[in-house]
């Protein structure tokens, strides 16, 4: 019979853990390592005693093991974007889901998108007051939706309005769920469960009709966007996606894309502000039509801002062994990239905000983790990374954008994502226009590593 070896943690009641997490999660996933070092067992809300790491070699354990030792957890997104959904499927399933659907997210069907990207922050960025102060993430969330909603959906006139005012509306209720369990039966059919069973019904109802004219398109095959390459694809033994799996998927896609992508942009302004030699720097790199330092602050604001702090998996194996500790069937494992992006050895002066670390050095695949790691990591980590880059080549070429010495914003937490607490204000003014460069200056491939934590 296997020995259980668990790392040590707090003795107080779980309800008193768990609230200290939702309260605070930065300052309690530090004090936490300060007191037990790099592994501790905490009561998490919605998946009880957990056993957190940070060491970079169990880390490296947990990411690369088989699905048959360790693989999602049971209380995931699936539960609200369907069982068609990456976050529902586990082993073989999952496997062969991520390979129909990672195509389109990588090399040079990429370079498709700039265009669209840019267009759409140009649109979003021409509403911008000049001198006087506003919310980036609010426009940031806009600007991701739509990218997401053309190049994903394919979306375009009615159904592109219907749906830009319903997923917000989606996304904010199932991200609540997501982080308080509450009773699917609470307040009955004037409760949360409810309210996200009818906007879930409208959306299935808009996507479904997208994916009947699709299938009828004659020039499907010409089109570029997710949802016409979906419909194209086929599994190995030839079969193609249901349309309620690619329902599922489109979902999923926007779940993983949206408010993440765009909370990291205003993270990425809250973090320019307070640094203006970076700025200066980065200003100057963009009007030469470099791109080197403007890679690397995107790298840096992931890391000491990653608005994913955590990734988990469950034991599935009799027993599973993570470095130091002998885990059994059903233990929750949980990674948090918050104390992995605070390791000094891995990132000496973990603490400062410093793009150079990043500059011609591609960060390590087990210790650089905002979009997880190993078999679920971000599929779409490649198409974000463009995005991000594009927007913030856009903002620095079009606008001014004024430093500032107020206090940093702290992160607030939002049911699945950290966001800026103030929502990365900012005061910008319009630049005189410019020629640039070259005309057809185009953003250089991201750099990826593996494709995985949906």
């Amino acid at each position: 019979m296997t020995t259980v070896t668990l790392p040590a943690g707090p003795s107080t009641p779980g309800i008193v853990q768990g609230a200290e997490i939702l309260v605070g999660r930065t300052r309690a996933w530090r004090r936490l390592h300060r007191k037990y070092g790099s592994a501790f067992v905490i009561h998490m809300p919605r998946f009880g005693p957990t056993v957190v790491i940070s060491d970079p070699a169990e880390v490296r354990t947990l990411f690369t093991a088989g699905s048959e030792l360790a693989d999602n957890i049971d209380a995931n997104l699936g539960q609200f974007l369907g069982r068609g959904s990456l976050f529902a499927l586990r082993g073989d399933e999952h496997r062969k889901e991520r390979k129909l659907l990672a195509p389109p997210f990588h090399g040079r069907r990429l370079a498709v998108y700039e265009e669209l990207i840019e267009e759409e922050a140009v649109k979003e960025m021409a509403s911008w007051p000049s001198g006087r102060e506003f919310s980036t993430m609010d426009s940031m969330m806009r600007l991701t939706l739509n990218v997401i909603l053309r190049a994903v959906f394919g979306a375009e006139g009615a159904e592109f309005e219907r749906l830009r005012v319903l997923l917000p509306k989606l996304v904010l209720v199932g991200s609540a769920l997501a982080a308080v369990p509450v009773p699917r039966k609470f307040l009955g059919r004037f409760g949360p469960w409810a309210r996200f069973a009818q906007y879930r019904r409208q959306y299935d109802e808009i996507v479904a009709g997208m994916i009947a004219r699709g299938a009828e398109d004659p020039g499907l095959g010409a089109r570029h966007d997710i949802l016409a390459m979906l419909l194209q694809a086929r599994y190995d033994d030839g079969s193609a996606m249901t349309r309620q799996e690619i329902a599922d998927e489109l979902l999923t896609l926007l779940t993983a894309g949206h408010e993440t992508t765009a909370t990291s942009l205003a993270w990425t302004v809250e973090r320019l502000r307070r640094h203006p030699h970076i700025l200066d720097r980065l200003v100057a790199e963009a009007d030469s039509g470099g791109s080197a330092l403007r890679e690397a602050t995107l790298l840096e604001v992931q890391r000491v801002r990653p608005v994913i702090d955590a990734t988990a998996r469950k034991v599935r194996a009799e027993s599973m062994q993570l470095g130091r500790w002998t885990l059994p069937r059903g233990q929750h494992v949980m990674v948090s990239i918050r104390l992995m992006h605070d390791n000094e050895e891995l990132f000496p002066n973990a603490r400062a905000f410093d793009p150079d670390r990043f500059v011609g050095v591609r960060p390590g695949t087990f210790s650089w983790i905002p979009f997880g790691g190993g078999q679920r990591r971000c599929i779409g980590a490649a198409f974000a990374t463009m995005e991000m880059n594009i927007v913030l080549r856009t903002l620095l070429r079009d606008f001014t954008l004024e430093t500032t010495d107020a206090p940093d914003e702290r992160a607030h937490f939002r049911g699945v994502a950290l966001v800026p607490a103030k929502k990365g204000r900012a005061v910008v003014h319009r630049r005189a226009p410019k020629h640039p460069v070259d005309a057809h200056n185009r953003i250089a491939e991201p750099r990826s590593t593996d494709a995985s934590y949906l």
